[in-house]
C-alpha cells in the first residue's frame, strides 16, 4: 500500500538527489576533466567527440529540471540513454562492482532504475512545470 501522504516527498527527495547527481557529473566533466578533455575521452572510446558536449548539455539543463521539478518524468526518460552509454561503453567492461578499477556498472544501473522509478511516480512535490499524469 502506497502512503499517499508521503509518497509526494519521496519522489520530491528522489527528484532532487537524481538531479545532484547530474550536476555532478556535468561539473566534474566541466570543472575538472574540462570539455576538451571529456571530448578526448569520448573519442578514446571510439565516439565522436562532439557527443561529449551533448553530453554535459543535457546533464546540466537534466539535473536542473529534475530539481525544480520540471517535466520530471520526460527528463528522466531523456536522461537514462547518457547512463545506458556509460554503462555499455565505460563501466560495464569494468564489470559489476563501482569499486573496480574504472568503476563497475552497479551504481550507473541503479541510477537507471531510479530514474524509471521517477518517470513512473510523477514530480512529487514542490515542482515548478508538473508533468502531465493519467487519469484513472
Amino acid at each position: 500500500m502506497i502512503d499517499q501522504r508521503t509518497a509526494p516527498y519521496a519522489a520530491l527527495i528522489l527528484r532532487v538527489s537524481l538531479g545532484i547527481l547530474f550536476l555532478a557529473h556535468f561539473s566534474l566533466k566541466f570543472f575538472i576533466f574540462t570539455p576538451t578533455g571529456t571530448a578526448g575521452f569520448f573519442s578514446s572510446l571510439g565516439l565522436p567527440g562532439w557527443l561529449a558536449y551533448i553530453t554535459m548539455i543535457i546533464e546540466f539543463f537534466g539535473g536542473i529540471a529534475l530539481i525544480l521539478g520540471i517535466y520530471t518524468r520526460v527528463v528522466s526518460l531523456v536522461l537514462i540513454p547518457i547512463l545506458l552509454g556509460a554503462i555499455v561503453k565505460v563501466h560495464g567492461p569494468a564489470g559489476f562492482f563501482f569499486t573496480n578499477p574504472n568503476g563497475g556498472w552497479e551504481f550507473p544501473m541503479f541510477w537507471v532504475i531510479a530514474l524509471i522509478s521517477l518517470a513512473l511516480m510523477g514530480d512529487g512535490k514542490y515542482a515548478l512545470k508538473p508533468s502531465a499524469t493519467v487519469k484513472n
